[in-house]
């Protein structure tokens, strides 16, 4: 216990060993939905729904350890949503890329995240980003899963006059989908811990109870790594056949490194500035060494065979349970490396089991609209057509396109174009590069 206290200056920080493990815990059951959902967005690309099971929870783990050991946060991390949608359904679904070659992107992405942290122009990136496009992004990410959700469930289905309709409502899928999410809603609400994990447990036994599911067991011994491990197509990637390399090699990594800017720089400032960390001495410098961990484990979990791994906000659980240092961090990855052996469960849980936690996802992402200045039309038009364009386009990448093409357009006809920052300007020509290139 001294050993753990000396490691993590717990008296430093107005904590100790009990309350560290209570907010490790908490945090592990609020975020801890993912080994279920990410192996299901993931096995839509063809890959190993097993060895994703077995990636996830060893990329949650491993990047956990880091943030633990190098930033001394109290933050989790894991396989980002969105991030897992992105790689499912734009670049592989939409762009074609074969997953091998989608692992191959994400791992550049680390490395270009790894460059931009290390040289400082990440922070410039995120200072030049207007606020009404940085909520507008996550936002359309969330109304993006919201789509991804109801489809999965079975609640909207195809329609040849609208696009979309409502699904029928007499079958398990959608009821048990809806049911899940009013469930996890409700628990919300009533502050229970792993209220998502519950719901989707509750969805899968009904499930099973109505014979929907077949009963495979509890635990085992963790399944083989080995259809996923190492298995990115980096070659693939550069020489890739569809036309225009250079235009999909711009759009895939451009998207990626966006997200994971936003997101994780985002979630780290939001948890440990709740924790109230970046006020205490040598923060700037822990900080910077946090930055340099999810990085990392983009990278490592590129090679594990899943997509990018990025800070949970789900992690602001564990701070409100008393989680000041890395220690929490630490029982958060000791915790994704006990859940290996839970595979048979995660083998049990259907897509509409884990459509409820993405629609719950996607409903919190749906506050960031809050930001958005509205009273301002050059500012709340190119946020509207960003969030829009998402799920309507079926596409992160779109969105992010015509968003921040639409603000340099508006200021720029306005006369307002001072107020554009270079890095605004930047991604727009980026984003124009790649639809001329295609």
């Amino acid at each position: 216990m001294k050993s753990l206290e000396r490691l993590f200056q717990l008296k430093q920080h107005g904590t100790s060993v009990s309350t560290e493990l209570l907010a490790g815990l908490t945090t592990f059951l609020t975020m801890s939905y993912i080994v279920f959902v990410n192996p299901d967005i993931l096995a839509t690309t063809g890959m190993d729904p097993d060895a994703v099971f077995v990636a996830t929870c060893l990329a949650a783990a491993l990047g956990s350890l880091v943030m633990a050991f190098a930033a001394n946060f109290p933050v989790g991390m894991a396989p980002g949503m969105g991030l897992n949608a992105f790689f499912a359904f734009t670049v592989v679904g939409a762009a074609g890329l074969p997953w091998q070659q989608a692992l191959a992107a994400v791992f550049i992405s680390g490395l270009v995240f790894l460059v931009l942290s290390l040289t400082g122009v990440r922070a410039w990136l995120v200072a030049g980003i207007p606020a009404s496009l940085r909520a507008a992004i996550v936002a359309g990410i969330g109304l993006f899963l919201a789509i991804i959700a109801l489809q999965k469930s079975g609640v909207i289905i195809a329609n040849t006059d609208t696009l979309v309709a409502l699904g029928p409502l007499d079958t398990a899928p959608p009821l048990l989908a809806l049911a899940g999410f009013l469930l996890i809603a409700i628990l919300e609400a009533r502050r229970v811990r792993g209220a998502i994990l519950i719901g989707i447990l509750a969805v899968t036994a009904a499930a099973w109870l109505l014979g929907d599911v077949a009963y495979v067991g509890f635990m085992s011994l963790p399944p083989s790594l080995a259809p996923t491990f190492l298995q990115l197509d980096l070659p693939g990637l550069l020489h890739h056949d569809g036309g225009a390399p250079v235009a999909v090699l711009l759009q895939v990594v451009l998207v990626f490194v966006l997200v994971e800017v936003f997101d994780a720089t985002g979630t780290l400032y939001g948890v440990v500035g709740r924790a109230g960390l970046l006020k205490l001495p040598g923060a700037p410098k822990r900080f910077g060494r946090a930055l340099l961990a999810d990085s990392t484990a983009i990278v490592a979990g590129s090679l594990l065979g899943t997509s990018s791994t990025t800070a949970f906000a789900e992690s602001a659980s564990g701070v409100q349970a008393g989680g000041r240092t890395g220690l929490t961090a630490l029982v958060v990855a000791g915790l994704f490396l006990a859940a290996l052996l839970f595979s048979p469960l995660a083998k049990m849980v259907p897509s509409y089991a884990t459509a409820p936690a993405l629609l719950f996802v996607a409903g919190l992402m749906l506050r960031e609209l809050v930001d958005v200045e509205w009273s301002d039309v050059t500012e709340s038009v190119p946020a509207a057509l960003c969030a829009l364009a998402m799920p309507f386009t079926y596409s992160i990448a779109n969105g992010l396109a015509f968003g921040f093409i639409a603000y340099a357009v508006l200021k720029a006809g306005t006369g307002r174009w001072r107020e554009v920052h270079p890095a605004v300007w930047l991604v727009a020509g980026l984003f124009v590069l790649r639809y001329a290139l295609e």
